[in-house]
C-alpha cells in the first residue's frame, strides 16, 4: 500500500470517528439550558442565581404550579444549584419534574417524582427521583422555591410519557452546541447513589 493510500485511509477514518462523535457532544443539556427552552423563563446564568435574577421579573412563591421551575440552593455537592421545571403537580406535598443533567450527564429526565420533605411544607427540602436507583434519590436538597413562567408547560412536554423516563436529546441550537464544545473545560461535580449529578460551572 503506497503513502497516498494510508494517508486516504486515515484521513477517512478520522472523518468517521468525529462524524460519530459529533451528535454525542451535541446531545449535552445544562439544566438551565434545558429548564429555559421548557418553561419559557428567559434567565441565563447559573441556576444558583435563578432565583435573584426572578425577582422583579417573575413571580416567585412555594407552591407547585405547572410550568414553574423549581430553584435548587448551593450545596457542596451541586455547587451551582440545579433548576427544573415542574411538569405536573400530584399534590400538596409531590410534583412531576423534567429536567436534565440529574442522573445522567446531560440528559434529559421527563415526568420523575419530587417530594417535598420540609418540616414546614413550604417545599424548602426535597427528594428527586434518580435514575440509577429507579426510585427517590436518599438525599434531600434545599430550595429556594419556585419561579412562575405565567403559561403552562410547552405542548410537547405536556404529551410526555406518564412513566419517568432517561433520554438523551439532540440539541439544535448553537447555543446547545457550544454548550457541548465547552465540556472539556468543565470541571463536574460526582454522581452517587445519594442523588446528583452537577456541573459546577453552568454557564446557561
Amino acid at each position: 500500500m503506497n503513502f497516498k493510500a494510508l494517508a486516504a485511509r486515515f484521513a477517512l477514518v478520522v472523518s468517521c470517528g468525529l462524524m460519530t462523535a459529533t451528535p454525542a457532544a451535541a446531545q449535552f443539556w445544562q439544566c438551565v439550558t434545558f429548564a429555559r427552552s421548557v418553561s419559557g423563563i428567559e434567565i441565563r446564568g447559573n441556576a444558583n442565581t435563578w432565583w435573584s435574577q426572578a425577582e422583579g421579573r417573575y413571580e416567585r412563591g412555594h407552591a407547585p404550579k405547572a410550568g414553574a421551575v423549581l430553584a435548587f440552593s448551593p450545596t457542596s455537592r451541586m455547587r451551582v444549584g440545579h433548576v427544573a421545571m415542574v411538569s405536573k403537580v400530584v399534590s400538596d406535598r409531590e410534583v412531576l419534574l423534567t429536567h436534565a443533567n440529574w442522573s445522567r450527564r446531560g440528559a434529559i429526565e421527563t415526568n420523575v417524582r419530587a417530594i417535598d420533605v420540609s418540616d414546614a411544607g413550604d417545599w424548602s427540602m426535597v427528594k428527586v427521583w434518580y435514575g440509577p436507583q429507579g426510585d427517590l434519590g436518599t438525599s434531600a436538597y434545599p430550595t429556594k422555591g419556585f419561579i412562575y413562567s405565567g403559561h403552562a408547560p410547552r405542548g410537547d412536554m405536556l404529551d410526555a410519557p406518564a412513566q419517568p423516563s432517561l433520554q438523551m436529546v439532540s440539541a439544535p441550537s448553537a447555543t446547545q452546541r457550544a454548550n457541548a464544545a465547552q465540556l472539556a473545560t468543565v470541571q463536574h461535580g460526582p454522581t452517587d447513589p445519594r442523588g446528583i449529578f452537577t456541573l459546577v460551572n453552568d454557564p446557561g
